[in-house]
């Protein structure tokens, strides 16, 4: 009985050594026995730098072999793995290794250079792993080691966890402020793993193409379904969509992952004839997948089944639509995960009748263990699950989403809208104040709101509205140039609109984002031929 996240890993190097658990880019594989051994070295050379029990492991690597091993070491040794995403800038990773207390990095000696400054300032770090060339300069303070060495330590004992522990923490950006840290334990991981491989049907010969970050849930996903049944996961660092049907195809991949933005350029692509004859199934979640999307795939790969999801990182995954639903209601997010139940119901806890809107509440394994360090943002998520029995003395903790759902009479859910002011764009949800905060820094500007305005190809685009009673056209590029320095890419606004008057305000005196955005809907829209 698999309990821990990297036991995942250790069944399998026991009951299937010879099979590929992993295949890089440059097509460098390595089977469960090795990768077994692999995260066994890595545990203990995490122990020898002194690592405690549920101390925080940050990987800050493109996504590789050594990457996995580095994330799955950490969980074996009683420590928890941060995977952080590796198109962040220097100043959004040391938020990170701040916010979660990071006590070693796992990183690259090229990216060790671009976070050195912002490392200065992280208060809890005693320790760099150099995947690479150890040829750097000293950090005040930190250790540092290469990651080869973990070839030549001695045995170290590692800590005792059981599946109520922490394993991972997934940042996700929050409706205000820098990103959010959400725990996931154990068993949070394990039965995420199992419910998804199941109705996949996943099984040791499937190769599943890695193209999501690690750092996504839905990323990560994609490995621990893989090493749940013994299955092979081909690491890809998503460069275009043709690459992404190349290696397809090259590779023989029998599953593949992806977020509504990709799929609208994947399905634009000529498929060679024979890729449906691998490519058993695809998946969608981070967004609804457009009807036109989805009937251009199936006509593209006739024979592969399509499976719709809904998910997000506080629970991994809620629902999925079967195939055999997709033409009767290509809308559907379908129904609960096994070992879920997904209910929608009013602000009262009570249950919404067939039809009637309400917010998507989870209950099950998947939920997690809360945020990092934010008692307030944890109290307005996870609330005790509706209709619990009164004598109860605990009562079961729930996630509320926040999303507003509807169900029909035979209890398939359909996606309305989200309640807060996330801007969901790629796949990526991304806060509105930490984009406008880059702005405001330029001092270009006297008021700034980022709003999502739905776009066809992203879902949403990032757009600035901003005020200066001094604009001129030179402006909206200087703050672009600036954006694109200090963002990542997914963040960078598509945008720039200039408003002669002071920006509209809400009954509490906040900027009226609703409101502006209400006005951009048709921004990106194509006008009719």
């Amino acid at each position: 009985m698999i309990h821990l996240a990297h036991e995942l890993i250790v069944e399998s190097a026991q009951s299937t050594p010879k099979l590929i658990a992993l295949q890089d880019g440059g097509g460098v594989s390595l089977d469960y026995q090795s990768l077994g051994l692999d995260i066994n070295q890595a545990s203990h050379l995490y122990l020898h730098l002194g690592l405690q029990k549920s101390e925080r492991i940050a990987v800050y690597l493109e996504k590789r072999i050594d990457t996995v091993t580095a994330l799955f070491g950490a969980a074996m040794a009683g420590g928890v793995f941060v995977p952080v995403n590796p198109l962040l800038k220097a100043d959004q990773v040391s938020h990170i290794l701040n916010d979660c207390n990071v006590r070693i990095l796992v990183t690259s000696p090229e990216r060790l250079e671009l976070l050195r400054p912002a490392l200065l300032h992280c208060r809890d770090l005693r320790a760099v792993v150099i995947v690479g060339e150890l040829s750097v300069e000293a950090l005040p303070g930190v250790e540092l080691i290469s990651w080869s060495q973990r070839c030549t330590m001695p045995r170290c004992n590692p800590y005792r966890v059981i599946d109520a522990d922490m394993a991972a923490i997934m940042y996700t950006s929050g409706s205000t402020g820098k990103p959010k840290g959400v725990v996931l334990s154990h068993r949070n991981l394990v039965a995420g793993a199992q419910s998804v491989s199941s109705y996949l049907e996943n099984h040791e010969q499937d190769r599943i193409l890695s193209v999501l970050p690690l750092s996504f849930d839905y990323g990560l996903s994609q490995l621990t379904t893989a090493f749940r049944v013994s299955a092979c996961a081909v690491l890809m660092n998503y460069l275009l969509p043709r690459d992404v049907v190349r290696a397809v195809s090259r590779e023989k991949i029998t599953g593949l992952a992806a977020v509504p933005p990709l799929w609208i350029q994947l399905a634009q692509l000529d498929w060679p004839e024979a890729t449906d004859g691998h490519l058993r199934y695809i998946t969608n979640s981070g967004g609804a997948m457009p009807t036109a999307t989805l009937q251009a795939l199936r006509a593209k790969l006739p024979r592969t089944k399509p499976y719709l999801m809904y998910g997000l990182t506080e629970a991994f995954r809620s629902t999925y639509l079967p195939p055999e639903e997709v033409d009767r209601r290509p809308e559907s997010i379908g129904k609960a995960i096994p070992n879920a139940e997904i209910m929608v119901v009013r602000p009262d806890g009570s249950a919404c009748g067939p039809g009637e809107e309400g917010e998507l509440v989870h209950r099950g394994a998947h939920v997690a263990l809360g945020y990092w360090n934010d008692i307030e943002k944890t109290a307005e998520r996870y609330k005790p699950a509706p209709g619990q029995l009164a004598g109860l003395p605990i009562p079961e903790m729930a996630v509320w989403s926040g999303d507003t759902v509807k169900m029909d009479k035979e209890g398939f859910l359909y996606f309305i809208g989200r309640r807060d002011e996330m801007i969901k764009t790629s796949g990526y949800r991304i806060s509105p104040t930490e984009v406008e905060e880059v702005v405001y820094a330029t001092q270009l500007v006297t008021e700034v709101a980022a709003v999502g305005v739905p776009h066809p190809v992203l879902g949403q685009a990032v757009v600035l509205v901003t005020y200066h009673s001094l604009w001129d056209d030179s402006v909206a590029s200087r703050i672009l140039e600036e954006c694109k320095k200090q963002l990542p890419g997914f963040m960078v606004p598509a945008r720039v609109i200039a408003q002669p008057e002071p920006l509209p305000r809400n009954p509490n005196g906040k900027i009226d984002r609703k409101h502006l955005a209400g006005n951009l809907v048709d921004l990106f829209k194509e006008p009719n031929p």
